[in-house]
């Protein structure tokens, strides 16, 4: 009797040490991670930081704190996925199976989610690469408008009506960014064939000059006027076309707008006409050199 109980106690006081190494363990594993999640994120919030007082703009500043939230979850789920193995193979469970067992799980969620997986992939790049930033005007997926938010997720647009489009990232292929740097306010004009084309570009010219004197219009002009010349022979004018250099890019709309108006006032005082479309209408000659007889139904009395 006095051997049994020798051995129960025994055997009880070498499972309790086996519980207290594999608890130990597990403590030391949790705490490990802990101090490891908690370093990497300091380091991030470190390196974001340092980055946003160089940034130039919100947008900037935004896709900053974007990109370092993402990896500040990245950092935690490998840590998790580490921690979570080693803990289980402390409690001696085999971590193949789960391993498989999640592989074919992660396929299905995969396929079954695709374009969720696709928009925050898409997402990420756009933010990495800095190819859109909040307050720019850009046109994807059809959709053209001011970037109020974008996130992993999607880009949130205001368009010119102020309808507000949700864009997801997977159905951007293609971002045309009509805000980035400089931009360029295009102007074509069309004039009346007997016009002299060399007097309307050099009005043009003029207004350019006077608008970059303008001290409303002239600091957001970063060029003086490009005459482009003549574009194009139009059924019923000629087409000439220049542009302005426009920094900050975001006031081409409203500069082309005001420049606009104050050619149209200048050609109305040179007395060059900017025509309306029209149609000449010839109906032929007969043989000895006449004109026919020529009627259109409903433009003549009695008809």
């Amino acid at each position: 009797m006095d051997e049994l109980r020798s051995f129960m106690n025994l055997f009880e006081a070498s499972e309790w040490k086996s519980f207290l190494s594999t608890a130990s363990s597990i403590v030391l594993i949790l705490v490990l991670a802990a101090a490891l999640r908690a370093v990497a994120h300091r380091l991030i919030r470190s390196f974001r930081e340092a980055v946003q007082r160089r940034a130039d703009d919100p947008g900037r500043a935004q896709r900053i704190e974007t990109l370092g939230r993402t990896f500040r979850y990245i950092v935690t789920v490998v840590i998790a996925i580490v921690a979570g193995s080693l803990i289980l193979g402390v409690l001696g469970i085999s971590v193949a199976p789960i391993l498989a067992a999640a592989g074919v799980a992660g396929i299905a969620v995969g396929f079954a989610a695709q374009s969720l997986i696709k928009d925050y992939f898409h997402g990420f790049f756009f933010l990495l690469e800095d190819q859109i930033r909040q307050g720019e005007v850009i046109q994807i997926a059809g959709i053209g408008g001011l970037v109020e938010a974008m996130t992993l997720r999607y880009v949130r647009l205001r368009d010119f009506d102020g309808h507000v489009h949700f864009v997801p990232n997977g159905e951007i292929t293609a971002v045309t960014n009509r805000t980035r740097d400089f931009a360029q306010a295009v102007v074509r004009v069309g004039v009346a064939y007997r016009e002299d084309v060399e007097e309307a570009l050099a009005v043009m010219k003029e207004v350019g000059h006077e608008m970059r004197k303008d001290p409303v219009f002239g600091p957001n002009l970063a060029d003086d006027i490009e005459i482009i010349g003549v574009d194009e022979w139009g059924d019923s004018s000629v087409n000439l076309v220049c542009r302005l250099k426009i920094v900050p890019p975001i006031q081409q709309w409203s500069i082309r707008r005001e420049f606009l108006r104050r050619l149209k006032h200048a050609y109305d005082a040179r007395g060059i006409e900017i025509p309306f479309p029209h149609l000449t209408v010839y109906a032929g000659e007969l043989k000895d050199g006449s004109a026919p007889a020529f009627q259109v139904k409903g433009l003549l009395p009695n008809q």
